[in-house]
C-alpha cells in the first residue's frame, strides 16, 4: 500500500506551524497540551499528513502569536495547482543558527503587515547585492 502523502498546501501550512512553534522557543508536547491532542497530533499537523481546520488553525495562530495569514505566505500557488507538486517545503537554513533564530523572533513581534512586507523586501535586496560592504544604511 502507498504511503500517504501531504496535500502540497498542507504541508506548507503545517511547515509554518514548525517553524513557528520552533522559533518561539516551544515542545510539540506542549503545544499539544495547549490545543488538548498529543504530540504526535502535532507532529501530524507539522508534515502536513493531517489536516488542520479553520477553529484549530485560528487556536493556533493566537497561541504562537501570529496572525492567520501568516501560516499562508509564501505558498507557491503555482505549484500547489500542479497535481504532484512538492509537498515538502524547503526549511530555511537561517532558522537553525542563532542570528536567524533572533531575526525569525524579531520578525514575527512585527504585527503590520506592510511593514512586514518591507522587511521582507528589504532582507531579499540586500540578499542580492554582489557587494553587501558597499550597502549604507
Amino acid at each position: 500500500m502507498p504511503k500517504k502523502q501531504a496535500n502540497v498546501i498542507d504541508a506548507h501550512v503545517g511547515h509554518r506551524v514548525r517553524m513557528c512553534r520552533t522559533l518561539v522557543g516551544m515542545s510539540q508536547e506542549r503545544l499539544g497540551e495547549l490545543l488538548g491532542l498529543t504530540f504526535q497530533q502535532v507532529q501530524k499537523y507539522e508534515r502536513g499528513m493531517n489536516r488542520i481546520g479553520a477553529g484549530r488553525l485560528y487556536e493556533l495562530a493566537g497561541i504562537l502569536g501570529v496572525p492567520v495569514s501568516f501560516f499562508y505566505e509564501g505558498i507557491d500557488v503555482a505549484a500547489a495547482s500542479v497535481e504532484g507538486g512538492s509537498a515538502a517545503p524547503v526549511i530555511p537554513v537561517f532558522a537553525r543558527n542563532g542570528e536567524g533564530h533572533q531575526l525569525g523572533l524579531a520578525f514575527m513581534r512585527i504585527k503590520d503587515p506592510h511593514v512586514r512586507r518591507k522587511v521582507v523586501d528589504l532582507v531579499r535586496s540586500l540578499g542580492e547585492t554582489d557587494a553587501p560592504e558597499k550597502i549604507a544604511l
